[in-house]
């Protein structure tokens, strides 16, 4: 029996509202934005840029492979969770310093790619990129151990909710990139980006750093390597049990949709005959509000009727709205309401499913291996579609973009299949629901 709805029907909607005025929600909107921003200058914003400075589609789909940095950071999640930064972990605390550092690499990125020409040579662009990946990976690994020490189990779905906030803000301001491109150049738009980056970026000097159990001096690398790295791992066997390999499935597949037709939305929109202006307007400015809509909706409807219910449906709308892209390639006129109506649709589910998501990663994890485990899951979700996002443009091109929307659809048909078997016969733990939160 799925309990899930039964415990968190104990908070009235008031309190629910309320959860979301906290100062530290605030803080998590702020880092959402830092979280966004970077991976949708390298997943989105490149493509478009070097489509139009006539790069190859096979070359700009490999581009993507850029992005498997936010897949390997789980070989460096342990260090981000136990390595301390000389000088800064002292006066900004653990979680803080890393934060602090991560944006500074990532403004080095952009600064890096605003001084590229992808025209003459992509190399130095692809230099700038994986600097701005990797940062933003690390960055990443910071954000989301800092969010689920930051708050109780009971409020990691509003935590969710407020990230896909920033996250999707990030969208409109690197949206906005479009436009200041469109007057100006995209070079002068990687500029500007990294300036807003830098600004956003201080926020790390105002949030509190979470509260922390004092690991014990390890003696040798072999016992650092067991409680570091080993014990993190195990962890989920021990409370999974032999649903362990399910939960993985699930969690490895059920974004896979949108991370293989992701790289190729916008070449898709240049080859309709869409322009900078109208891409720009509808997918960043209009776009992220549905996401953000459908993250607050599904942070109120999961406390009250639990994440396994919400899981479900969110990977049944993802392969519906995503199979609209299917029919945007096919329009022989493009008029702005049809950009309007497939990317309002696809972005409402998007935002509904990721806030999910995300809360249901955190509900897995371990306080004491905060990073670690988080790292090693969102790494599990990327590296299936990042890897085939590699081969989206070789796909796109001897498929058809209809065609090719359509496969990228039906990718996310496995997630439905996997949520409902865990939705009727997993236990507990493998729905995200604590035994804390049963006995509360």
């Amino acid at each position: 029996m799925d309990t899930a709805g039964i415990t968190e029907s104990k908070r009235s909607w008031r309190d629910v509202f309320l959860s979301y005025l906290q100062p530290k929600m605030l803080g998590m909107m702020s880092l959402g934005f830092a979280s966004g921003l970077p991976y949708m200058l390298i997943y989105s914003e490149l493509a478009f840029w070097m489509k139009k400075e006539g790069v190859d589609l096979g070359v700009i789909g490999f581009f993507a492979w850029i992005g498997l940095a936010y897949t390997a950071k789980v070989l460096w999640a342990p260090l981000v969770d136990n390595l301390k930064i000389p000088l800064l972990t002292k006066t900004m605390g653990h979680r803080r310093s890393w934060m602090l550092a991560a944006i500074i690499g990532t403004v080095t990125g952009m600064l890096i790619i605003a001084s590229s020409d992808p025209g003459t040579s992509v190399k130095f662009l692809a230099f700038g990129a994986v600097v701005l990946a990797t940062s933003g990976a690390t960055l990443d690994i910071s954000i989301d151990a800092w969010r689920i020490e930051a708050a109780p189990g009971d409020s990691q779905t509003n935590m969710a909710a407020t990230y896909v906030l920033g996250y999707r803000l990030a969208i409109i301001g690197a949206g906005l990139s479009y436009i200041v491109a469109g007057l100006t150049s995209w070079n002068f738009a990687y500029f500007f980006m990294a300036c807003v980056m830098a600004i956003n970026g201080c926020i790390v000097f105002f949030i509190k750093e979470p509260h922390r159990d004092m690991r014990r001096k390890m003696d040798s690398i072999a016992e650092a390597s067991v409680e570091y790295i080993v014990k993190p791992f195990f962890s989920f066997l021990t409370r999974l049990g032999k649903w362990t390999p399910l939960v993985f499935l699930l969690v490895a597949t059920y974004l896979i949709s949108d991370k293989t037709m992701g790289p190729m939305a916008k070449p898709m929109y240049q080859s309709v005959g869409y322009t900078e202006i109208q891409v720009g307007l509808v997918s960043s400015f209009f776009g992220p509000w549905p996401v953000i809509f459908g993250g607050f909706v599904a942070g109120a409807i999961s406390i009250k009727f639990g994440l396994m219910r919400c899981l479900l449906i969110g990977s049944i709308l993802m392969v519906i709205t995503n199979g609209a892209f299917a029919w945007l390639s096919t329009v022989a006129d493009p008029k702005t309401a049809y950009l309007f109506i497939t990317v309002g649709a696809d972005n409402l589910a998007a935002g509904f499913a990721a806030t999910i998501f995300i809360a249901y990663l955190s509900s897995l994890c371990d306080l004491k291996f905060a990073a670690t485990q988080y790292a090693f899951l969102s790494s599990m979700f990327n590296l299936v579609g990042k890897t085939l996002s590699g081969f989206t443009g070789v796909m796109a091109e001897k498929m058809g973009f209809e065609l090719f929307f359509i496969f990228s659809a039906a990718l996310g048909i496995p997630a439905i299949v996997f949520a409902l078997i865990l939705l009727f016969f997993g236990p507990n733990a493998a729905k995200g629901i604590r035994n804390s939160e049963i006995e509360t």
